[in-house]
């Protein structure tokens, strides 16, 4: 039998043998968890989110619909739509983002490489003198000689139990995990762009209330003035009003510092430095609340969510692991070949090659393979829990959000009656002082019983669209 025949009759043997245990790929088999059997999000159905009063409308809930992609498009502000794009455009985060998926999806080019067949050039140049190791005595009786190799050499795994498989499998869940993280890092740098926008809408609006107080400590002041010049009251009365005015002027330079680092966090987040950009004066009254709101049901939400999606990512790959862990207790099969040309420096050269199958199987590795197994087991476990505690924290997020919903509605309706009254009182109150029926210590209770009001009132409705973007966001921001 010629060797061309018994190469050839060994490669087709190897090629039966790979077919025979082509079944024999070990689990486990990944499947995506079981979707969450609860109808809604919190004890009982939540659709209407309560009047607010007369400032803001109703808002109303939808359940089952996914949110609009580009939510932020319903408050209808071009001012912030062109600042969410650009932040998207320009944000650093999404940068690294979008580089570590471009890393993994080499990865998984470079472990679906190991299910083919490597080539590699093997050459060799050698200059030899024998000694007596070599056919004893006489060895030594050889010349000095120079030789030179120049060829090629063949390897493949056939993976019989499926490890390099497994192995491609987990860079592909990688992947799959990089893609959730970028889409998780354009959720949260376009809701942060929003959360900031309205900051320094809320601090603003605070600030001219600050300034409505300061107007109205300049009434109270001429009042006192007015009086103290007809002899009606002493001097203590202007002193005590001066100082309440000089007092709430010190409320301004904190709200000042508030808004500066609320908009140089915008300016990060639009990937600019403050010297070159500035953020628009953004306001309340010009941003549109949403009033009817999109949140899909649970079990559409962990379909939805980027970070439940990279949880499931994550676990996907711990099941690959185990996987490989249990393929390496297996044997391996493996095919080599070499093609060369050989000869001496001095002489002729004549072609070389050599074909060889190969087993390898592990026998004793002091149970260090079934300690691998048994730590790809505990980590796949350790990755369920986590998945499971990311979709309970994801429900309890939207829950926290309605909830918060319902309770600024109410604050919205409490607070503006707080202000109907504290205005009528502070009315009542200067008019009383005028004629001699009040002292100045009930103004200043009155005026600083409207401030507060006020101020309420800017917070719990600028705390109104804050937790209206919060739901948007924790229901997947319209990510499908």
């Amino acid at each position: 039998m010629t060797p061309n025949l018994k190469a050839t009759r060994m490669a087709a043997l190897g090629v039966l043998l790979t077919g025979a245990l082509a079944g024999c790929v070990v689990g486990p088999n990944f499947l995506s968890p079981a979707t969450s059997a609860d109808k809604t999000y919190t004890g009982s159905p939540v659709t209407d989110l309560g009047a607010a009063g007369s400032v803001d409308h109703e808002q109303h809930l939808t359940l089952g619909a996914a949110p609009d992609a580009h939510w932020w498009s319903s408050m209808h502000s071009t001012d912030l739509d062109k600042v969410v794009a650009l932040a998207l455009e320009n944000n650093h985060t999404l940068e690294a983002a979008r580089a570590n998926l471009a890393r993994a999806a080499e990865d998984v080019i470079a472990a679906n490489g190991g299910r083919y067949p490597q080539l590699d050039s093997a050459s060799s140049v050698a200059r030899t003198r024998y000694g007596a190791s070599f056919l004893g005595p006489e060895g030594s009786t050889y010349p000095i000689f120079s030789a030179y190799s120049v060829g090629a050499q063949v390897s493949y795994d056939f993976d019989v139990f499926g490890g390099i498989k497994r192995s491609v499998e987990q860079s592909k869940a990688g992947v799959t995990y990089q893609q959730e993280q970028l889409r998780a890092a354009k959720l949260s740098i376009s809701g942060n762009t929003v959360l900031q926008a309205l900051q320094i809408a809320s601090v603003r609006a605070q600030m001219q209330v600050v300034a409505h107080v300061l107007e109205s400590d300049e009434k109270t002041l001429a009042l006192v003035q007015a009086a103290r010049a007809a002899g009606a009251v002493s001097e203590i009365d202007v002193l005590t009003a001066i100082s309440q005015r000089d007092s709430d002027r010190t409320l301004l330079p904190p709200m000042r510092q508030e808004l500066d680092v609320a908009q140089d966090a915008l300016t990060v987040l639009v990937g600019r430095s403050p010297y070159s950009w500035s953020a628009p004066e953004f306001s309340l009254d010009a941003l549109d609340l949403p009033l009817q709101l999109q949140l899909s049901l649970p079990s559409e939400l962990v379909r939805v969510r980027p970070d439940i999606r990279a949880a499931e990512a994550q676990l996907h790959a711990a099941s690959a692991a185990v996987g490989i862990a249990t393929a390496d207790m297996y044997p391996r099969i493996t095919l080599s070949a070499a093609f060369a040309e050989q000869g001496l420096s001095s002489g002729g050269s004549a072609p070389a090659w050599n074909l060889i199958g190969g087993l390898t199987a592990p026998i004793f590795h002091g149970g260090t393979l079934s300690a691998e197994r048994r730590a790809a087991q505990d980590a796949y476990q350790a990755a369920l829990a986590d998945y499971q505690q990311t979709v309970l924290n994801s429900f309890a997020q939207v829950a926290d959000t309605l909830h918060g919903l319902e309770n600024d509605a109410s604050a919205m309706q409490s607070q503006q009656q707080a202000l109907a009254t504290a205005d009528a009182a502070l009315r009542l109150i200067r008019q009383g002082y005028s004629v001699g029926n009040a002292g100045i210590v009930q103004i200043l209770t009155a005026q600083r019983l409207e401030q507060l009001a006020e101020l309420g009132l800017v917070q719990a409705r600028a705390q109104r669209y804050a937790d209206t973007v919060k739901l948007l966001l924790a229901s997947g921001g319209g990510l499908t």
